[in-house]
């Protein structure tokens, strides 16, 4: 019986990323409405992020651009460098707890009113030359 050969593959433990998270937790917006926020900054540069947040007229970018500097001063904590190559690698948005509540509506029946919140995760990384 022939033996399978062994293919080299690199450790992912041993190999070091460099990445910085913050995390915003229960923030009581509803998920649909940060995403299109987080969709607008996916995958840039921090400091035009920033831009793009700060000329926003939407409520969920300043949550956003407040979570982003804590993301950047989490960075420069770890590594103690500021590197101009930084950029978003990651940002998600998961739905958080919903605060359920009614509504009295005609002939005595109730709507229900769910009040959405949601968790935002951002991962900084270099920039992959």
């Amino acid at each position: 019986m022939a033996e399978k050969q062994k293919t080299k593959s690199i450790d992912s433990s041993k190999v070091e990323t460099q990445i910085a998270v913050a995390k915003l937790r229960n923030c009581p917006t509803s998920p649909r409405k940060m995403r299109l926020v987080v969709d607008q900054i996916r995958g840039l540069n921090v400091n035009k992020a920033l831009i793009i947040l700060k000329h926003s007229p939407k409520d969920a970018s300043i949550r956003l651009e407040k979570l982003l500097l804590s993301a950047i001063s989490n960075w420069q904590n770890k590594y103690s460098n500021e590197s101009e190559e930084l950029m978003i690698r990651e940002i998600f948005v998961d739905s958080g707890r919903m605060l359920k509540r009614m509504q009295p509506a005609p002939q005595g029946r109730a709507h229900r009113i769910r009040k959405r919140s949601n968790h935002v995760t951002i991962i900084l990384g270099l920039k992959d030359s």
